[in-house]
């Protein structure tokens, strides 16, 4: 069984278009709600140090698959866990359900940057968060 992290949200009007389904760009940007409040939660330091500069969370990749529509004032757990890591990378997996049904799957891939050295370098993934995340590895 993998292990997740869960954010819960509830769909509201402005996340949905003329015909009243969930516009689809709205399902990455959950991915992004998720990510960070699993930083603020797990790797509070990690927050602290991309909110000061010390440290960029780049998305290099992200998709998504749809596989049911959802609506307005639906409730919906995005859970996301760990696919990978390695080096400066984190290899997401993310898993959206309304209830038991199965609305959606996505992943992302995201490095971790030094941007203080000018241009911005690769740099390791912090210990903080590497502990936190060890936490959803298999």
């Amino acid at each position: 069984m993998t292990r997740h992290y869960t954010y819960r949200h509830v769909v509201t009007f402005d996340e949905t278009n003329v015909v009243g389904n969930v516009y689809f760009a709205h399902y990455l940007h959950w991915q992004g709600h998720c990510r960070e409040l699993f930083l603020a939660e797990r790797a509070p330091g990690v927050l602290l140090a991309v909110r000061t500069g010390e440290l960029a969370l780049v998305t290099v990749s992200c998709h998504m698959d749809f596989h049911a529509e959802c609506f307005a004032f639906d409730v919906v757990d995005v859970e996301m866990s760990l696919r990978g890591s390695s080096g400066n990378r984190i290899e997401m997996d993310f898993v959206y359900r309304r209830g038991h049904d199965h609305v959606a799957t996505g992943g992302q891939v995201v490095a971790c940057m030094n941007p203080t050295v000018g241009r911005p370098q690769p740099t390791r993934i912090p210990a903080e968060l590497a502990d936190a995340l060890a936490v959803y590895a298999d």
